[in-house]
């Protein structure tokens, strides 16, 4: 990082992941500056694109994607096409919601969050179309222990 944060924009960050929608004037008597100061910082962060977007973020349960799916991909083609026509299929798919290659005897792993269990079959159907793969599983998550957003900044 080309030019350094302080403590000051550490907490403007922390208050930020915590609500987005909070008032430029609030948020600096939060801690301790002008509204013009607040913005100016805010601004600067967001050139810096530490500050990548601003979002709304959703009950998935109230969305009915309360089915959280785990997939876990191994594949034995690993050339450049194949990563290319698999990552634009992944990226397609709405219901995924991370996508990430991994080091270690697995190559990449999906989140998912679909309505119920029909839908996930519907999903992987998808998911075998797109690309050859050695082998597809799955895991569900039977429970949301930590869920977080915000970065330890």
């Amino acid at each position: 990082m080309a030019e350094i944060i302080d403590d000051l924009d550490r907490k403007i960050l922390q208050l930020l992941q915590v609500d987005s929608t909070i008032g430029v004037v609030e948020l600096g008597e939060k801690i301790g500056l002008s509204h013009n100061a607040c913005w100016r910082r805010i601004r600067r962060l967001q050139k810096m694109g530490i500050i990548a977007s601003q979002v709304a973020l959703l009950d998935r349960k109230k969305v009915e994607l309360s089915v959280t799916v785990f997939v876990f991909v191994r594949t034995s083609q690993h050339d450049d096409k194949w990563l290319e026509r698999f990552s634009h299929g992944i990226s397609e798919m709405p219901e995924v919601v991370e996508f990430h290659r991994l080091s270690g005897e697995l190559d990449y792993i999906l989140k998912l969050h679909v309505q119920d269990i029909e839908d996930y079959d519907r999903v992987y159907k998808q998911l075998i179309r797109i690309a050859p793969l050695s082998d597809v599983s799955s895991s569900f998550s039977m429970e949301e222990i930590k869920y977080t957003t915000a970065l330890p900044v």
